[in-house]
């Protein structure tokens, strides 16, 4: 049966973090981005946590697997748009990697909670 405390979830946790960084790291991005890569690339990393948050509190691990699949999605999303920043030079390869893990270690993490959810 459903109905998670999302607070509690690692995986909630980290992307929550995860959204925090890529905030911070955006901000130093060209202003001309502002309704592009930054505004892309900061709903698809809230986008993580979000669907967490929303399919914990569904009535039905069935429903709350549904949202998880959202949440790995945007996980994708996320690396294609750190790609991008990268290559149009708005971070170091560094910090292209340091996240990119980060983003890697939560999808991985979601999958293992998704596959452990049972089906009603």
């Amino acid at each position: 049966m459903g109905m998670h405390n999302f607070r509690e979830l690692k995986i909630w946790q980290r992307s929550i973090d995860l959204a925090e960084a890529i905030y911070k790291i955006t901000a130093d991005f060209p202003n001309e981005e502002k309704f592009g890569l930054i505004s892309q690339l900061r709903r698809c990393v809230v986008s993580v946590p979000s669907n967490i948050s929303e399919g914990a509190g569904r009535a039905t691990n069935k429903q709350f697997k549904y949202f998880l699949e959202i949440s790995m999605g945007s996980c994708n999303e996320v690396q294609t748009q750190l790609e991008l920043s990268f290559r149009f030079n708005f971070i170091p390869k560094e910090t292209l990697d340091k996240l990119n893990d980060e983003n890697l270690q939560i999808y991985k993490m979601i999958l293992v909670f998704y596959n452990s959810l049972k089906s009603e």
